[in-house]
């Protein structure tokens, strides 16, 4: 029979057992209130879990009372006016006092169940059954970060770093070493000893040199120290640089008169999701923010979705500023790049050719994983027209429409979804 204790720390008043109880019997009605909670979120905000409701019907468990058998008949006490078998008149009208009309359901109104998922919790819901595509991440990186590592012992440091078991096995050999040639004649000297005190012709004076002898033996042996402060030996421990993989997302969108503030709403919901979905597969992640209208230029957040431009859409200054910049501060053998591109698909014909050329051959290379969403709800433009001939050649572009924000979270999973592996 095995036997399985659960050791994980717990907060005061909370079990994790029952917590993990509660997690899988609701697992569903979890995943839809985790959905939801992701449009109030900034795209770096992760720091902290989400507070989540679920309806309380949806918490309601079956139980069992104990009630009277059969048919039985009761008389309530303080009446006064009814006998047993009488017939009670529907009062006039029907209904009671109350104004307004009688609802046509039986459920009562209560507030929903509200309770706290940590960040953990959070994304394990949240992109349980996604995974990035054909990810291979590159080399570690040697990060200014350092760790502590254990490295030997000491023989100096602080009694806080004293090792005792290390200590005391070197006290003990040094015992055994320092010791053992006095214990060899003390053990000749005392069966020399035996020998003499057999026989009774033996002179008095050569067993009482014998003694001494022996009793020197002892004393040196009693002398050596149990433990010196030559054995004393401490845990040393250095500082060594901590190797994390990392990788840079690039936010491209485009922000010409054709995109209103509610197509970058839109797209700021898709960049959470996927810089989301890149902090379970890295312990390190920049954000690069690109907009372009007829020129691009690089951003900050709060510039990237809120800034108003107009006039045309020329993409390829996108591509050539996020070519420059990857080049320049994020280069393939170091980094895991990884592109989100937004835009409504309106751009120049002739720029939209130069597009792909520089998709396929510059590019679609240095980067990890491409993902292209265009958001509009009319027909396909020139420029998903070319971008279908770069996802022909290059397994790790994608690209998705999306017409409104109900279809941003399966969009996002139809581009990450797992792969069936054959």
């Amino acid at each position: 029979m095995v036997h399985l204790i659960d050791r994980r720390l717990q907060g005061k008043n909370k079990s994790a057992v029952n917590r993990e109880r509660f997690l899988r019997r609701y697992k569903s009605q979890i995943k839809d209130a985790v959905s939801r909670a992701i449009k109030g979120r900034s795209i770096t905000d992760i720091e902290s879990g989400e507070k989540i409701s679920i309806p309380v019907k949806d918490v309601n468990e079956p139980n069992f009372g104990h009630a009277n058998g059969g048919v039985w008949e009761a008389v309530r006490p303080g009446n006064q006016d009814y006998l047993k078998g009488d017939v009670v008149d529907r009062p006039d009208g029907g209904g009671g006092s109350g104004k307004g009309k009688a609802g046509n359901s039986d459920d009562v109104n209560q507030d929903d169940f509200m309770f706290e998922l940590t960040k953990e919790e959070f994304l394990n819901y949240f992109f349980e059954d996604l995974e990035l595509p054909n990810l291979v991440k590159t080399q570690l990186t040697a990060a200014k970060e350092f760790k502590s590592t254990r490295a030997g012992f000491n023989i100096s440091g602080t009694p806080s770093n004293i090792h005792v078991l290390r200590s005391l096995r070197g006290a003990l050999g040094r015992r055994i070493a320092v010791g053992g040639a006095p214990r060899k004649l003390l053990r000749a000297a005392e069966l020399e000893m035996e020998a003499l005190l057999a026989d009774p012709d033996t002179d008095a004076v050569l067993i009482a040199n014998l003694k001494q002898e022996i009793h020197r033996l002892r004393t040196r042996l009693l002398a050596i120290p149990f433990i010196d402060p030559f054995d004393l030996r401490y845990s040393n421990r250095i500082k060594v640089p901590k190797p994390y993989s990392q990788a840079v997302m690039f936010c491209v969108m485009d922000v010409s008169g054709s995109m209103d503030q509610q197509k970058k709403d839109t797209a700021k919901r898709f960049f959470i999701l996927l810089y989301l979905f890149l902090t379970r597969a890295y312990e390190k992640i920049e954000v690069v923010f690109i907009r372009h209208h007829t020129a691009a230029s690089e951003v900050d957040e709060h510039d990237f979705f809120h800034s108003r431009e107009s006039g045309g859409t020329v993409v390829s200054s996108a591509l050539h500023l996020l070519v420059k910049i990857i080049r320049e501060r994020y280069p393939s053998g170091e980094w895991n790049s990884y592109v989100a591109q937004a835009s409504d698909g309106d751009n120049w014909d002739s720029d939209s050719i130069n597009c792909r050329k520089l998709m396929i051959e510059t590019v679609m290379p240095a980067v990890q994983y491409y993902a292209y969403v265009e958001i509009t709800d009319g027909a396909a433009q020139n420029l998903w027209e070319e971008y279908t001939q770069v996802a022909a050649q290059h397994r790790h572009f994608a690209m998705q429409k999306i017409a409104s924000s109900a279809d941003i979270y399966p969009v996002f999973r139809e581009l990450f979804r797992k792969q069936v592996k054959r």
